[in-house]
């Protein structure tokens, strides 16, 4: 309890060491928006990264951050390990730390494997799942997490506040993960096609391909931030748009008439069962 209080009184999480597992996009991404925020120190971080292309990519840009090969050394001393390998590595990974993994948190991203799974392989309940995306590359990430029983009130400080670094983070029961993979895990990739087929109608109507891209990810970009912003319903604000008779609702009638809402309903569900299948 303690220890909880004295990092409450300051703004860091009391991270000594954070170690990363994978140096991928998806680790690149969360120790730029944790190291940007001043969470944690860059020199505190050790990341363990075998592709020799990687490696440089760390060199490069975090050139405090030493890299090593060796997991089993990696964790030692660390509060926090961030493992961001893809999900059929994870149990190799858990091996090469032997038996060092009781007394420090994992956060494991690897979409599928579940906290019971994790638990068994690591003789630990210090676990979290976490399922970002990747708009935490620019900061603007939404992430869910959920704990398994042996977390401390310290451990889910400390997740909060590495999360909520590169976004939003929102705790979740591990039940609604896979549905959390279907919606803002794949989200983007939907958002992407939408943003792609607005510039194609705008060059379908007369537009030049880089000003139709450019008023199409603005506009996306911006309605979004409307939404957020404003806690309005997306339905009254599209309401606002569509007049009697205008332009807009004809547009949402061949929308409706050709079954966009339905579409992204089922990609949601068909992601999230696809993810229910990697268990």
């Amino acid at each position: 309890m303690q220890e909880l209080e004295n990092l409450m009184k300051n703004d860091d999480l009391g991270i000594e060491r954070l170690a990363l597992i994978g140096g991928g996009k998806m680790g690149r991404a969360l120790i730029d928006g944790i190291t940007s925020a001043g969470v944690v120190a860059e020199s505190s971080i050790v990341v363990v990264e075998p592709d020799s292309g990687a490696r440089q990519w760390w060199t490069k840009h975090h050139p405090q951050c030493p890299v090593v090969d060796s997991i089993a050394e990696s964790i030692a001393g660390a509060e926090v390990v961030l493992l961001a390998v893809k999900p059929d590595v994870v149990p190799s990974a858990i091996g090469q730390g032997g038996d060092r993994w009781p007394g420090r948190l994992l956060l494991s991203v690897a979409a599928g494997v579940t906290l019971q799974q994790l638990s068994s392989w690591l003789c630990s309940t210090r676990v979290a799942r976490v399922m970002p995306n990747t708009p935490c590359l620019v900061g603007a990430g939404a992430t869910a997490y959920c704990f398994a029983d042996g977390v401390t009130a310290v451990d889910r400080r400390r997740t909060s506040g590495l999360l909520s670094a590169v976004g939003i983070a929102v705790e979740v029961a591990e039940k609604q993960m896979d549905a959390v993979t279907g919606l803002s895990g794949s989200g983007p990739a939907y958002v992407c096609v939408i943003i792609e087929a607005l510039a194609d109608g705008g060059v379908a109507a007369g537009l030049p391909r880089d000003l139709a891209m450019r008023l199409a990810t603005q506009t996306v970009l911006g309605t979004a931030r409307m939404v957020a912003e404003t806690n309005r319903h997306p339905a009254e604000l599209k309401d606002a748009v569509a007049s009697p008779g205008g332009t807009t609702i004809a547009g949402l009638r061949a929308l409706e008439q050709n079954g966009l809402r339905s579409a992204l309903i089922e990609a949601v569900v068909a992601a999230a069962q696809r993810s229910r299948e990697l268990c």
